[in-house]
């Protein structure tokens, strides 16, 4: 559901629960680095949205670019990313069942038309 890899100091036991959404084509790197003795860093992909824990007082960095370097492009405030628990739970479980349903038929992308498998094996014939 949410993760924490690298547990928070003691005295940063409080957090909320965060979204962030990479809304650009390209994929991104989000980072917290102003938290004494605690490090976070995604990727994120397009169209991704991130849930995650952190104390309200980090700072978000979006790290954008090609293969060998990254630029920042923006360095939010964690308290404009805060959700509520039950909403950012309901939002990861719809999100889950989205994704389980994509993948049901032959191709993921819900805007790419394609055969599903009934109609694959009807044209080439049941192995």
């Amino acid at each position: 559901m949410f993760q924490i890899l690298d547990a928070l100091p003691d005295n940063y036991r409080r957090c909320a629960v965060l979204s962030y959404v990479n809304s650009t084509r390209t994929v991104q790197i989000a980072r917290i680095k102003n938290i004494p003795n605690w490090s976070f860093e995604r990727v994120v992909f397009p169209g991704q949205r991130l849930i995650f824990e952190a104390p309200l007082e980090a700072r978000l960095q979006i790290h954008t670019g090609g293969m060998a370097s990254a630029i920042l492009t923006d360095t939010i405030p964690c308290r404009r990313l805060a959700l509520d628990r039950s909403a950012a739970l309901a939002q990861a479980h719809d999100e889950q069942q989205a994704r389980e349903h994509h993948h049901e038929g032959f191709f993921p992308d819900p805007d790419r038309q394609g055969p599903n498998l009934a109609q694959v094996e009807d044209r080439c014939g049941k192995s």
